[in-house]
């Protein structure tokens, strides 16, 4: 029997398109478990796998997937290729774990993974803070209706735009990144206010999925370090400004962090710093931050970190390093964006071409880098699935590529999908949730996809597709 299938190759129609004191620093192998490092020679082979799915994925028997009860075909066909589907109950649900792990705590979603005004609304519903690093992140959270005392502002480089609408708009806390930092802020403070501030303490841990993201050493741009005593000099700067208000300590390991260690570590480094800013200033500090960076599966059988053993075992450091400084126990913070926003999305894309030359089979779909420059990035692996069809043909090892014009725009290398793909067809990636949208490009004017939601069966447009009107519109040169 041959099965007929002529895909729509073109975008959505017009209509959807509007709407420590410590020397040495902790270097523990186990901490670095990152995606560079897992490379296989041989391709990993499309199955029934669907483990790092979003939970409400479901098969159909055309060889279609459903997400949020919606086929993803439908969603192709309705809004244009490449798009962006988030389930909507998915990221509910992880935001409820987080609650149920952090129960004594504040759970505050990292708006850099991936923020719309939805995702914001979504997770002010489920009891979760924000953390932000921009003004366009603030405004675009308060102006949905976000109450900017649950906010928090951080970053290594704010810039005067970032203070003045964190403290024209109230936010809760702004996370104090370097000295220079401290007198700006103060000085930016209204007359007759107080500004509630935290300290980022580089704690000298080294963990994270790739060099580029670990931030818990000295030698990057993040933070105060605990080691020089930078960190402890600017929080007797910050207690001498009357406009300043520390409540806490701030520290951000790096990302895709599986172990649970390094923030059990973290915790007993910067409980010895509380310690000290008690003995030396009489200030018991009520808050300690542990950040995110926690880690998830991006394929079957990776490592993910597991909050609720996260939360057990943190807490219990937090009890027994506080009782033995004779120091109260902090209210206890923590971040998870990636955690929540990634397995809760999918990337679709239409091949476009598809190529054998020099002993690769190259598939080329109609995105690339420029919506997801992770793999560029960090060298991270994924797995796109064919769907919306079920061939019979034994797979074979290709490489998804983008359509851009750099030789390092791969978007899978050696994964397996079925020897006769060609073009129109439909592949899916799970995991796309987060870092990928909130990190694309204009590159080659391509414009970014549009994100679409799916819950109980319905999809929804949440942010359009970057337009043509777009581009031209932006540019006024002439």
């Amino acid at each position: 029997m041959t099965t007929l299938r002529v895909p729509p190759l073109t975008q959505a129609p017009a209509r959807y398109d509007e709407t420590v004191r410590h020397e040495e620093v902790i270097r523990c192998d186990e901490f670095i478990k990152h995606d560079e490092a897992i490379r296989h020679d041989e391709a990993i082979p499309q199955d029934d796998d669907l483990s790092v799915w979003p939970a409400s994925t479901a098969r159909l028997p055309d060889g279609d997937l459903t997400v949020g009860g919606v086929p993803l075909t439908e969603v192709a066909e309705r809004f244009g290729t490449p798009a962006y589907l988030v389930d909507e109950g998915d990221v509910r649900a992880r935001c409820r774990t987080y609650r149920r792990a952090f129960p004594d705590g504040e759970v505050l979603y990292a708006a850099k993974a991936f923020l719309c005004r939805a995702m914001a609304h979504w997770v002010e519903e489920e009891g979760l803070g924000l953390d932000v690093c921009s003004a366009g992140e603030l405004e675009l959270a308060v102006t949905t209706g976000f109450p900017a005392h649950r906010v928090v502002l951080h970053g290594n480089a704010k810039s005067p735009q970032d203070l003045r609408a964190a403290l024209r708009l109230g936010v809760g806390r702004i996370v104090i990144d370097s000295a220079s930092e401290i007198a700006r802020i103060a000085a930016a403070v209204p007359p007759g206010s107080r500004q509630k501030v935290l300290v980022r303490v580089v704690p000298g841990i080294a963990a994270g999925g790739h060099a580029k993201i670990r931030t818990g050493t000295d030698d990057q741009k993040f933070g105060l370090s605990l080691n020089d005593g930078s960190a402890q000099h600017a929080i007797a700067r910050i207690l001498d400004q009357p406009t300043l208000e520390l409540v806490g300590l701030h520290c951000h390991l790096g990302s895709q962090i599986t172990s649970v260690k390094p923030f059990v570590a973290a915790v007993r480094r910067l409980v010895g710093l509380m310690a000290r800013i008690a003995d030396q200033h009489g200030v018991t500090l009520p808050e300690l931050d542990l950040g995110g960076g926690h880690g998830i599966a991006y394929r079957p059988g990776e490592e993910a970190l597991d909050v609720t053993a996260l939360a057990r075992r943190v807490r219990a450091e937090l009890e027994q390093s506080c009782a033995a400084a004779g120091l109260p126990v902090p209210r206890l913070v923590v971040e998870p964006g990636r955690a929540i926003a990634g397995p809760a999305g999918v990337a679709l894309y239409r091949v476009l071409a598809v190529k054998r030359t020099g002993g690769t089979t190259f598939v080329a779909v109609g995105g690339g880098m420029s919506d997801n420059p992770r793999p560029a990035l960090y060298g991270v692996r994924y797995v796109p699935r064919l769907v919306g069809w079920r061939s019979t043909a034994a797979p074979a090892p290709v490489t998804v590529v983008g359509r851009h014009c750099e030789a390092g725009d791969i978007l899978a290398s050696d994964v397996a999908l079925p020897g006769d793909v060609r073009p129109g067809d439909l592949l899916a990636v799970p995991v796309a949730g987060a870092y990928h949208l909130s990190m694309a490009s204009g590159y080659n004017l391509v414009g970014r996809p549009p994100v679409v939601a799916v819950s109980e069966g319905h999809a929804r447009l949440l942010v359009r597709r970057e337009s043509l009107e777009d581009f031209r519109s932006r540019d006024v040169g002439l």
